[in-house]
């Protein structure tokens, strides 16, 4: 036959230099450099791997950072889009707070014809407003995404959020996140501002900390509610003014005092849906005055107690909820 074509003794060789026994090492050598090359490829899939390992990861801790992490990867995300366009940025957050303050200066024209409400002066009603509207404004900007649960229901998008390596709950939580809402909470926090110097207290090391307590535990309390919120989508499908009727409606009633509704209401906000937990019974121990159901007031110090409860059950509802889900089939 003919002699041997160059680019097989070649290819040849350099296998006998790599795989064999007394082979030349010095054909070897273009090997390591292809092994070299491959590192940063092979520590990608390293990091890959571990990634799917972290997912799979049944323990709840590590469930709950997988989570965490995805969340701030996809609010991140979005965050960048937004800053991109500045401009529309502040407008849109301008509009936010602008429509907000109107809430206010209702009860201003309100208290310009009237010296108290419900037994309450301005600057009370505003302790209640401020402290109210930051812990809900805190909860929409972090979660508010959730009452869109029941359209991707029904346009059967949610089944694309169901094929990645990526919890739910974190993908619909920070599907666009819009810090265009930080006008609420802009708005809240004003108001709250203007309360805490002009109400008559005589401020405590524990009313001072009760400040702080009230407001996050609140805005835990009503994320709890938004969660729980979405989770009854999956049975209603289109319940999303039923979920805004606790969340903003639940909202513009702590803003209020207890006193000027009924006492039925008073035991629903309490007892079942805990609302009032999260500015009302703090509050008032601030301002010394009695809930209207003449509950002891060591429950002041209830709210976190009661945001981890709420936290818990909004999670299993949720785990309920998206275990019951059935695919539209479109």
């Amino acid at each position: 036959m003919g002699e041997e074509a160059p680019e097989t003794r070649r290819e040849s060789d350099q296998y006998a230099g790599g795989h064999g026994d007394g082979g030349d090492s010095a054909p070897g050598a273009p090997q390591e450099r292809g092994a070299a090359a491959s590192a940063p490829q092979q520590r990608a899939a390293q990091g890959s791997a571990a990634q799917w390992r972290e997912a799979d990861d049944d323990r709840p801790a590590a469930r709950v950072a997988h989570g965490l992490r995805c969340y701030r990867l996809i609010a991140a995300m979005w965050i960048r889009s937004t800053m991109a366009y500045r401009l529309s940025f502040a407008m849109t957050t301008f509009g936010n707070f602008a429509v907000t303050v109107l809430d206010y200066v209702a009860i201003l024209l309100m208290f310009s014809q009237i010296d108290v409400l419900g037994g309450y002066t301005l600057p009370e009603v505003a302790l209640l407003y401020g402290s109210a509207g930051t812990a809900f404004g805190l909860a929409d900007v972090l979660i508010g995404s959730m009452n869109r649960l029941g359209e991707r229901i029904r346009d059967g998008t949610l089944d694309t959020l169901l094929v990645r390596p990526v919890p739910v709950l974190a993908q619909i939580a920070a599907d666009r996140f819009a810090l265009r809402r930080l006008g609420r909470v802009t708005q809240g926090v004003l108001v709250l501002g203007y309360a805490l110097v002009a109400v008559p207290v005589h401020w405590t090391w524990l009313k001072v900390l009760t400040v702080p307590m009230m407001l996050l535990s609140g805005c835990v309390i009503f994320l709890s509610v938004l969660v729980a919120g979405a989770a009854f989508q999956f049975v209603a499908q289109d319940a999303t003014e039923v979920e805004n009727s606790f969340t903003y409606g639940g909202n513009a009633l702590l803003q209020y005092p207890p006193t000027v509704f009924a006492k039925d209401l008073l035991r629903g906000v309490t007892f079942i849906v805990p609302l009032a937990f999260v500015n009302w019974l703090p509050a008032l121990y601030v301002l010394g005055r009695p809930y209207p159901l003449d509950l002891p007031r060591w429950l002041a110090a209830a709210p976190p107690l009661v945001a981890l409860a709420g936290c818990v059950l909004a999670g299993l509802a949720w785990r309920a909820g998206l275990r019951s889900y059935r695919s539209t089939g479109s």
